[in-house]
């Protein structure tokens, strides 16, 4: 029975180290992205579109693609240049489980 136990929380605790990290997400949203992007609304007459509540999936796809260059921008090819896999993660599920 302890072998089953112990076996079960191994798992929950592998779930949980690859699960994103919604802390490390924010600060790193509101260190870099929100000055551009802002947290929840980007400043009214900025250019930059929201990023609040969009979904997780396409957050990590534009941020990866900026990274690799697929998507032209001098500016985000640049942040997001130095964003690894898992900063990616973080950023995008924190911006996605805001509300607009």
């Amino acid at each position: 029975m302890k072998r089953w136990l112990l076996l079960g929380v191994f798992i929950l605790t592998i779930n949980d180290a690859s699960a994103a990290n919604l802390y490390a997400g924010q600060t790193r949203a509101a260190a870099v992205c929100s000055q551009c992007h802002g947290i929840r609304t980007p400043s009214a007459d900025a250019p930059f579109p929201q990023l609040a509540g969009r979904d997780v999936a396409y957050l990590q796809l534009a941020l990866k693609q900026y990274r690799d260059k697929v998507r032209k921008s001098d500016l985000m090819n640049a942040i997001a240049g130095s964003l690894s896999d898992e900063d990616i993660a973080n950023v995008a599920a924190y911006y996605a489980k805001l509300k607009p």
